[in-house]
């Protein structure tokens, strides 16, 4: 027996659906039998039939079968290939089980929709076990990644206005454009030592310190001197165990990290050795803020940072602020620098698309005067840029949400409370929902081509990445000033894999040229 309603939007129309009274099970399908008026009412689809959440495609039955099958074509490390080759095996939506996850991978934007389109006053996608595990163990607070419910909410809210409110992200772009341009500084520097008019290199490092000195100025309103060429021993800990966290994290999304705690596994203590850095590091520059905070004069306007804010606006609790603030600083390093990492390496690929980008900079560059904030409303092509990047390149694999209600995905019956995955992987290689997928083509993101529900690479609705506008900030910045200064070529033509540790790395390094623009 299912009772509700379901409304949702595809491909622009509004369908309503009355599932009320009984279903009668016929095999594998079941027939909506009665409305609430009791007159019959079949559903109308396709044939005629409503299927049930057991009779979905996949691996699902057996869980020890799927569990052999999925570490047989190469585990975690290789998930967006097998979500990839699931798709194209069972079609655009399969139910699979591993381990203690049982989900329902969907892959088409229209079912995006209806998903979203129903996740209700609070949204909740699949808990981060391991972060949660650590924060237990050691008596720390969530931050608002790991809340749910009314405190999640409550917090959002205020953290919305800190870092996302459109009026805050002009006070970031001067903070953001400081350290942008000190890094371009560093690449000169770097190419006049090269002898070569060229510098080569494996950016990687280079970008997560860029990513880190950026969040802080953001966050503290402090700078780290991370890209003054000096050896920053602490900061350096800090990239690794970010780093660490996100390796050790993948393991346990389907290993109970309280089995690995009991047995003392060296994923659990790389684990906890990794977060304790994280939070040091954090806790440091968090007291040395609230210390300043304090000695500031009340008359002082001058923006201070994200954390300053917060303690002005004095609607959170400062344990709330420190865990919230700590979890945006260990997210905005990895995420950002291996978007940039690579866009870098696509513009390299495709020197076309890296000149309509030029073009466009140095025209915008004229009519603002550079005026970064005026350059920013003047970019789209950039900003298409960097959609294309995560369509290719998304820094999740999935996007997943319980759902709030029973719904409805391909003539399948989904009840609530199931989590639902949107393999963003999956649907930026598909040719039947983007035109020659290959290719990195900015420009589709500004045609005529649809673009309903196919740009999720920041997460959607109130649950969509909090750093969001930071980090766009941030990246359209860099490359602003990178494209200005540089150009971007590769000596290495070959693809470069990819392979998942929470996020998706490159499984080998990729090196490239950087030039001075003549």
């Amino acid at each position: 027996m299912i009772r509700g309603r379901f409304r949702f939007s595809v491909s622009g129309s509004i369908y309503d659906h009355k599932i009320s009274s009984a279903f009668v099970e016929n095999g594998s399908q079941l027939h909506i039998h009665r409305n609430h008026s009791g007159t019959s009412e079949p559903y109308t689809s396709s044939d005629q039939t409503l299927k049930s959440y057991n009779a979905l495609p996949g691996e699902w039955r057996s869980n020890w079968v799927s569990v052999y099958t999925f570490w047989k074509n190469g585990g975690i490390k290789n998930m967006h290939n097998l979500m990839l080759s699931n798709f194209n095996k069972y079609g655009p939506i399969y139910r699979e089980k591993i381990g203690y996850n049982n989900t329902v991978n969907i892959i088409n934007p229209e079912d995006a929709a209806i998903l979203f389109k129903s996740e209700g006053l609070f949204p909740e996608r699949m808990k981060v076990k391991p972060w949660m595990a650590y924060r237990d163990h050691r008596k720390e607070k969530y931050g608002v990644l790991l809340k749910s419910g009314e405190e999640w909410r409550r917090d959002r809210l205020v953290l919305n206005k800190a870092v996302m409110s459109p009026q805050i992200i002009q006070k970031f772009v001067p903070l953001l454009n400081e350290v942008v341009l000190d890094f371009v500084s560093t690449v000169h520097k770097q190419i006049a030592n090269s002898g070569r008019e060229t510098w080569t290199a494996d950016l990687s490092n280079d970008l997560f310190k860029f990513a880190l000195e950026s969040v802080c100025h953001i966050l503290y309103g402090e700078r780290l001197g991370l890209l003054q060429c000096l050896h920053n021993p602490a900061s350096q800990k800090f990239i690794d165990s970010v780093t660490l966290m996100f390796k050790s994290t993948t393991p346990m999304l389907y290993i109970p990290p309280g089995l690995l705690k009991s047995i003392k596994s060296k994923i659990w203590q790389d684990h906890v050795a990794a977060w304790d850095t994280i939070f040091s590091h954090a806790d440091t520059c968090i007291q040395r803020t609230y210390k300043q905070f304090h000695l500031r004069s009340k008359n002082d306007k001058e923006y201070s940072g994200v954390l300053a804010d917060l303690l002005l606006q004095d609607m959170l609790p400062l344990d709330d602020i420190k865990a919230s603030i700590t979890e945006l600083m260990a997210g905005g390093v990895d995420t950002t620098s291996m978007t940039l990492l690579w866009t870098m390496y696509e513009l390299a690929k495709y020197p076309n698309v890296q000149e309509n980008l030029r073009s466009e900079i140095i025209e915008a560059n004229q009519k603002t005067q550079g005026d970064p904030l005026q350059m920013l409303k003047s970019v789209p092509l950039l900003k298409a840029a960097l959609k294309e990047t995560l369509r290719l390149h998304p820094v999740a694999v999935s996007l997943q949400r319980y759902t709030n209600e029973d719904i409805i995905l391909q003539n399948y019956h989904i009840p609530v409370g199931t989590l639902v995955q949107v393999g963003l992987y999956a649907m930026g290689r598909n040719s039947e929902i983007f035109h020659k997928p290959e290719r990195y083509n900015p420009e589709r993101w500004l045609s005529q081509e649809r673009t309903y529900f196919r740009n999720l690479g920041f997460g959607f609705g109130s649950r969509q990445c909090l750093g969001r506008r930071i980090a766009e900030t941030e990246m359209l910045l860099f490359l602003i000033h990178m494209l200005q200064n540089f150009k971007i070529e590769t000596s290495r033509l070959v693809e470069v894999r990819t392979t998942f540790d929470l996020i998706l790395i490159p499984e080998s390094p990729i090196m490239l040229n950087l030039k001075p623009v003549k």
